[in-house]
């Protein structure tokens, strides 16, 4: 098989049928483009076809070739970790405006899942201290080696925790929690649908309404939060009130919802108050 043969077919998925053969090949996009007559041996052209018939069965792209891109930057996702949405991006974005640009705050993704937050937020701003818990050992195996590809040079290494939530972290305090948890509820037919059916399940679903992990991460948050500090969390486009309604409950301050690249209400954000402002 030739590679431009490779990449016919169905105009709609020929992006997919791309990364796929530049996975076989490990080469660039560029270089597909500039070989379309050059032949795959008898093993790549079985490898394409296999991987091909389990995009066709509904594999996740990202977990076939073994990588996803989120902030610019690689990432490695295996079946053991979520994987990166650009929506999640907006999170990111979120927390840079919060930490200025040489700032040495302490900082605590919680769920890192494939470790795509907290690598992002310390490539962007190289003196942050910052902590990422996952509950999963197999997860934080993944994101270890995402840090480890794309560490700045001169930066603390990433500080990787195995545990529930706080629970690696009792007594600490941080300037900025981050957390994408699992927020689908747990009844929801779209997680027998689509790439959902193969990502864990443990990392999307959170009981009946979906808001279990939430409640939890932000019920706990002012034992963990600077004065001043803030926690960002990512959620369903439905659960901005309830999210808002955790927060105050919280006691957190200037509580804010924000939009995804869709448009849709994703994000809440507050500030725990300091001394001179708590009731």
């Amino acid at each position: 098989m030739r590679v431009r043969d490779a990449l016919q077919g169905d105009p709609a998925t020929r992006g997919e049928r791309r990364l796929l053969l530049e996975a076989v090949l490990d080469c660039s996009h560029a270089w597909l483009a500039s070989h379309p007559e050059a032949l795959l041996d008898e093993a790549q052209d079985q490898r394409y076809r296999a991987l091909v018939a389990r995009r066709a069965a509904g594999e996740p792209v990202a977990y076939l070739v073994g990588r996803r891109e989120f902030y610019g930057l690689p990432l490695a996702v295996t079946p053991d970790v979520l994987i990166p949405r650009p929506e999640t991006e907006g999170l990111v974005d979120w927390a840079l405006e919060c930490l200025p640009p040489g700032s040495p705050a302490a900082v605590l993704d919680l769920g890192t899942g494939s470790g795509a937050i907290a690598v992002a937020l310390l490539h962007e701003r190289p003196g942050l201290a910052v902590t990422a818990v996952d509950r999963s050992p197999a997860a934080l195996t993944v994101a270890a080696q995402n840090a480890a590809r794309h560490h700045p040079p001169g930066s603390r290494p990433i500080r990787f925790l195995a545990g529930d939530w706080y629970a690696p972290v009792p007594g600490e305090r941080f300037r900025l929690i981050l957390a994408n948890p699992p927020y689908v509820a747990g009844g929801d037919p779209h997680l027998a649908q689509g790439d959902l059916r193969f990502e864990p399940p443990a990392a999307l679903a959170s009981g009946p309404e979906g808001l279990d992990d939430l409640r939890r991460i932000v019920a706990q948050a002012p034992r963990h939060l600077d004065a001043g500090g803030q926690l960002l969390v990512e959620h369903g486009h439905d659960q901005g009130p309830a999210c808002a309604a955790l927060f105050a409950a919280a006691g957190l301050r200037d509580v804010t919802l924000r939009h995804d690249l869709g448009g849709l209400p994703r994000l809440t954000g507050g500030r725990y108050p300091g001394p001179g402002e708590q009731d």
